[in-house]
């Protein structure tokens, strides 16, 4: 199913990276470690959306700078994710799964990060899905590290748990079906507010 996904976005893949090269210097595509199933690392590719070599923080939210314009609009659409399908062909990721996270903010310790990275990864699952729009959320808030450790982060962790819970073949179809919706009407995915993220979670710490 990803080398028919593949084949099928091929035409749209060819256009992005003819527009990444035009829009600004450095490769096409983004590679990044990834924290995978049994906590193995493993490399993610996407399409590039900043410029090259940037630095600065791993947590991006839309009005970050580094972003280059076709990266905006590339990431909008979630076109830069279709190299993930790569990923899936490799085995590194499934279709439906918790998505995967850097290194730096997996806490092997945590029985709950031990609970989900049980199971591998994916390009979506129900929590991806309601924070779609996660990188409109963050760019209401100063510190968008610490925000995304202490409220984004534990609230993906907790609704992962929930869903693997609940996982099997007639979901993930659901999840799929879903996905291609909020792709294609993108206000489909309501965002949670800030106030339901923390309240869910017992946060009450002041983020401006």
């Amino acid at each position: 199913m990803s080398l028919i996904g593949l084949a099928l976005s091929a035409p749209i893949m060819a256009a992005a990276a003819i527009l990444i090269k035009l829009d600004s210097r450095g490769p096409v595509f983004f590679r990044q470690k990834r924290v995978g199933q049994s906590g193995k690392d493993f490399t993610i590719f996407k399409f590039r959306t900043m410029a090259n070599a940037s630095k600065g923080s791993l947590v991006t939210a839309s009005n970050d700078k580094r972003v280059t314009p076709i990266g905006r609009f590339l990431r909008k659409s979630k076109i830069d994710e279709l190299p993930e399908l790569w990923n899936v062909f490799r085995g590194d990721m499934s279709f439906v799964g918790p998505r995967p996270e850097v290194p730096k903010f997996v806490d092997m310790s945590d029985p709950l990060w031990q609970f989900v990275l049980e199971h591998r990864p994916g390009i979506t699952d129900p929590v991806t899905l309601r924070l779609r729009n996660e990188e409109q959320l963050l760019a209401k808030v100063s510190d968008t590290e610490r925000y995304y450790l202490e409220v984004v982060q534990p609230y993906k962790l907790r609704g992962y748990a929930r869903f693997i819970g609940d996982k099997s073949w007639k979901t993930d179809l659901r999840i799929i079906g879903r996905t291609m919706r909020a792709i294609v009407f993108p206000t489909t995915a309501i965002l949670p507010t800030r106030e339901e993220m923390q309240l869910s979670f017992g946060k009450t710490g002041s983020y401006k």
